[in-house]
């Protein structure tokens, strides 16, 4: 006689909620006094960024923006520069363009329906299922990395884009109807800490006893390291006594709506023509996900600050004032040792 097939659901749920009562990260910042606002915030940051890289960004976040209220004065320039060195900047400006709809909308309150939350600019069902199941207490399915691996790992599926849809209807099946945010945190907690990538510690998980992978996961064999193509870049960093000249970056790039010293062709000159008083040259190598940056920085110090002709959008920046801005990491560490 087979299992019944709900008996294995709640086998699943069951054992992973008990799992997260007494192992949980508790000391995670975005689970203390929980507010679908923290939840959304701490999810953009999370993707594609490990949770110790996001915890002092969140804990910065949200002292300056500790509510949607707050966060509504926000301009776009605002929420980059609080994004400095966090990567893949787009996560900001989804931020921005959500708080818009949400205020215009929404009346300055987060939408509380799945259907209006992802419908939000950077937020996708998994998103939206975690805002629901963690804010809202509603049994809704998450499929983030970690969910995909504890799943696929139990069931002896393979994990990649083309058992997805498999995997929704999988996540859907093993989503109890109570005790969801118990659950929603716990299967996420334990993919991160014992289901892990490589060398999962089955032997202390609390499914092995019907996970259909248990003690058959080989070690992760080390790969040839990727090598990322290298992109030079040439920057002018006009500067005078207190203030940088930056531009923003207005085409589609990695650094698009960051401010950067004015990027130049090697043939190219400058939009102004103006004397400096001394002149000094960095290079500076600085690894994004995709691409290697090979960066040359020719710092022209001035007397004073001046026009320039160009349609380029510009302007001269008190250094005192950098961190109102988004900047890149890299020259924003330059901006700051001058």
């Amino acid at each position: 006689m087979k299992n019944d097939p709900k008996d294995q659901n709640k086998f699943f749920s069951d054992e992973i909620i008990k799992w997260y009562e007494n192992n949980g990260r508790y000391n995670l910042p975005w689970r203390n006094n929980v507010t679908a606002y923290k939840v959304w915030i701490s999810e953009i940051m999370l993707q594609q960024t490990q949770v110790k890289t996001v915890i002092p960004f969140f804990n910065a976040f949200v002292k300056k923006y500790p509510n949607l209220k707050s966060l509504s004065l926000a301009s776009e320039e605002n929420i980059l520069a609080m994004w400095t060195g966090l990567g893949f900047y787009k996560r900001a400006k989804n931020i921005f363009k959500t708080k818009e709809i949400i205020s215009n909308n929404f009346n300055n309150r987060f939408p509380k329906s799945f259907e209006d939350i992802v419908s939000l600019p950077g937020i996708g069902p998994s998103t939206a299922g975690a805002i629901m199941s963690i804010a809202y207490k509603k049994p809704y399915p998450i499929l983030d990395a970690n969910v995909k691996r504890v799943i696929s790992r139990y069931e002896a599926i393979e994990n990649s884009p083309k058992t997805n849809k498999k995997l929704w209807f999988l996540s859907s099946q093993y989503t109890p109807q109570n005790n969801i945010f118990e659950y929603t945190q716990g299967i996420m907690d334990l993919g991160a800490t014992i289901c892990t990538n490589s060398n999962p510690s089955c032997n202390i998980c609390v499914l092995k006893r019907k996970c259909k992978s248990a003690f058959k996961v080989e070690p992760i064999k080390s790969k040839n390291k990727k090598i990322n193509p290298t992109k030079k870049i040439n920057f002018i960093l006009a500067t005078s006594k207190n203030s940088v000249l930056l531009f923003k970056k207005l085409e589609k790039s990695f650094w698009e709506g960051l401010w950067t010293p004015y990027e130049i062709d090697e043939s190219e000159t400058t939009p102004w023509n103006k004397t400096y008083m001394s002149k000094d040259k960095l290079n500076i190598k600085h690894k994004l996900s995709h691409i290697d940056l090979d960066l040359y920085v020719d710092i022209h110090r001035h007397d004073k600050k001046f026009k320039i002709d160009s349609n380029a959008k510009y302007k001269w920046i008190e250094k005192k004032d950098i961190s109102k801005y988004g900047l890149p990491k890299p020259i924003k560490s330059i901006i700051e040792s001058l």
